[in-house]
This record gives C-alpha cells, sequence and structure tokens, in this order.
C-alpha cells in the first residue's frame, strides 16, 4: 500500500491555464486578500479510487459560496480542469482529500485565486467514521433566524473564515471532546464547525433547516436522497440539545469523514441503535 504521508499535490489556476507545482513551490502572494483576511471560499472533496465521484455537487456550493461572497468565478470547467490536474495519478488505494481555495486574490479588480490542494486523509478522521466521535454543544451566540436576514454574515457560505470554527474544535479537545455541535441563542441546533448534524428519530431521519444560515451539506443531501428511495422517511427539523438527547442516533456529517457516529453527548455516553452502519451503507450508492 502506498504511504499516506508521502502523496501530497498542488494545482493552480491562472490567466486560464491549469499546472500542477511541487507541494514546497510558493504559489500565492503574501498580499493576497485569502490570506491576508480570509476573504475567500473553498470546498473539500473526498477523492476515493483515484477519483472524485461527488464533484459535482461541491461545485455547485462553491459557486453558492462565491456569489454570497460577490467573489469572481472563472467557471466550473476551471475548477474541474484544476481538480483534475491535482488528483491525476492518485493512488487509487489512498483516500484523499481535495481542497479547492478561491480567493479574491489582490483585489481592486485583480483576477481571482484558484487553486487546489490534496493530501490523505488523515487516520484519525478514518477512525472517527468506525468508532465514533464525543461531541459537546456550544453556543454560536446568534439568533437562529438572525444570519438569514443578515447577509453581510454570509450564512451559507463556505468560507475561509474558520478561525472560530477552529477555536471551537480546540475548546472541545481540551474538555476530552472531538467535535461541537453550535446552538443559537435560544438553544435550536445549527451545525458543526464542519460538518452538518443529521439524528434518528421517530423512524426519520432530521436535520436543522438552512434558514438558520447553516451551510447547507452536501453530504446531508445524498444521504436524504438516498433514505428516502430506501423508504426512510426525512425531515427537517429546528430541534434542540433534548432533541439530540433523545434521538435513537446523532451523527456529523462532511464530505471527508463521511457520517461519524456520537458515542457521547455532552459528556453523556450515548448509542446509535444499530442505524449507523444503515446511514453508511446509503451514503456509498
Amino acid at each position: 500500500m502506498t504511504a499516506p504521508q508521502a502523496v501530497r499535490r498542488v494545482a493552480v489556476w491562472a490567466d486560464g491555464d491549469v499546472r500542477a507545482v511541487d507541494p514546497d513551490e510558493p504559489v500565492v502572494t503574501a498580499f493576497d486578500q485569502g490570506l491576508g483576511r480570509g476573504d475567500g471560499v473553498f470546498e473539500s472533496v473526498l477523492v476515493t479510487g483515484g477519483r472524485t465521484p461527488r464533484l459535482e455537487a461541491h461545485l455547485a456550493r462553491l459557486h453558492r459560496s462565491a456569489q454570497l461572497t460577490a467573489l469572481t468565478h472563472p467557471g466550473d470547467d476551471a475548477v474541474r480542469a484544476l481538480v483534475a490536474a491535482v488528483v491525476a495519478g492518485w493512488p487509487a488505494d489512498v483516500e484523499g482529500a481535495c481542497r479547492v481555495f478561491l480567493t479574491r486574490g489582490l483585489g481592486d479588480g485583480s483576477p481571482p485565486t484558484l487553486l487546489a490542494l490534496l493530501a490523505a486523509v488523515p487516520a484519525e478522521t478514518v477512525r472517527q467514521r468506525s468508532t465514533g466521535i464525543a461531541v459537546v454543544t456550544l453556543s454560536l451566540g446568534v439568533p437562529a433566524d438572525f444570519r438569514a436576514t443578515a447577509p453581510w454574515l454570509l450564512g451559507g457560505a463556505k468560507t475561509l473564515s474558520y478561525a472560530v470554527n477552529m477555536a471551537a474544535q480546540r475548546h472541545a479537545h481540551a474538555a476530552g471532546a472531538d467535535d461541537v455541535v453550535f446552538t443559537s441563542l435560544e438553544g435550536r441546533l445549527l451545525e458543526g464547525p464542519t460538518s452538518t448534524v443529521v439524528w434518528a428519530a421517530g423512524g426519520r431521519l432530521h436535520t436543522p433547516p438552512p434558514g438558520t444560515g447553516i451551510l447547507a451539506g452536501t453530504t446531508q443531501a445524498r444521504l436524504f436522497a438516498h433514505a428516502e428511495g430506501d423508504g426512510w422517511p426525512t425531515a427537517v427539523t429546528p430541534g434542540t440539545v433534548e432533541d439530540l438527547t433523545a434521538a435513537d442516533a446523532v451523527w456529523l456529517l462532511s464530505g471527508i469523514r463521511g457520517a461519524a457516529p456520537v458515542t457521547r453527548l455532552d459528556g453523556v455516553p450515548r448509542g446509535d441503535a444499530g442505524l449507523t452502519q444503515r446511514v453508511q451503507e446509503l451514503l456509498t450508492r
């Protein structure tokens, strides 16, 4: 098997051309707005079997994020070519995480920066799929419906401004947990720092409404589509932490990690009623 830690790739787009570069080669100026101000958007795409079977959903979300942040988008064909360049020859036996970054570049009407990074999926991410995660709930400090009427807060955009998200995960780690579920000021469920919340209750799969300003989950959308086709009803539900506590099962879903079952919530152990295998099987379709 190929050693995952030895495999890293970078590709850049400039002036309509795409090229793969050495992963240690500088590709972004220090004056790039994405670096200096976090002014950009991104997507993380799973590479499996040397391919990116879920790319189209991520292209659509990247477009939406660019629109919400008024970023110039070079077009889906440019992103497809960029991803193809960085994935070309990737070992089929190594799962990869391909991150596509689109920034405002130097600003003032200059071309955007578009690049892709590819590395092996971390072993800890793979572990969390199979053994589950401990989660704490943290308030995001905003009312559930506020971001829907405050476009300057960029609700629903997958931006590079992840400092708060990473700080929340560090807080969770310090508390002996793996991850976080954010709640609104009044206690409604929102999302994880890098994931979508899904729970099973009453014979249905549930997820919080996107009108709260959360990021629309590509993995959650795929799961719900396959679940409905498999006779498992789904619902968009304005839930609370109490709903997660009473649920048959809870998962955090993301494109790279897939469905990670929550095995402990705010310090209290919980099970999954044997439903995780079904969820993970649905996501392989």
